[in-house]
């Protein structure tokens, strides 16, 4: 499971780097977004784009709490964002995407870096 999850996280990374490579750091999200999901596609990479996930309290379940970026074939998470720099709070988005999901490993990708490796966070529960 653990090579498994390296091998997507490998494959989202690289994708993401020709994306960032090819467009640059100045667009909005969404155009991040679908160009990642064509590149992920071009490579047969299995995933789940804008998927609601529920989060439950106590006896209440909330069918729509959140939404993920990405689901990279049921194991990983990858949430984008174009921000001037990646802050705690974003972090702990994905943490918490993590904790509702049971996955393991997730991706933070901020684009707007001008090197996308420099806004990358790789994190784990």
């Amino acid at each position: 499971m653990n090579e498994e999850i390296n091998q997507l996280t490998e494959q989202v990374i690289g994708a993401a780097i020709e994306v960032h490579r090819d467009l640059g750091p100045g667009l909005l999200e969404s155009a991040y977004q679908r160009a990642l999901a064509h590149e992920l596609r071009l490579r047969a990479v299995p995933f789940e784009e804008q998927k609601f996930c529920p989060v439950k309290y106590k006896d209440l379940l909330i069918d729509d709490a959140y939404r993920l970026d990405f689901l990279i074939n049921g194991l990983v998470v990858v949430e984008l964002k174009t921000v001037d720099a990646l802050l705690d709070v974003h972090e702990a988005q994905v943490l918490t995407y993590l904790k509702f999901t049971g996955c393991h490993v997730g991706l933070l990708l901020n684009f707007r870096s001008t090197i996308l490796t420099r806004g990358l966070r790789r994190l784990a529960l």
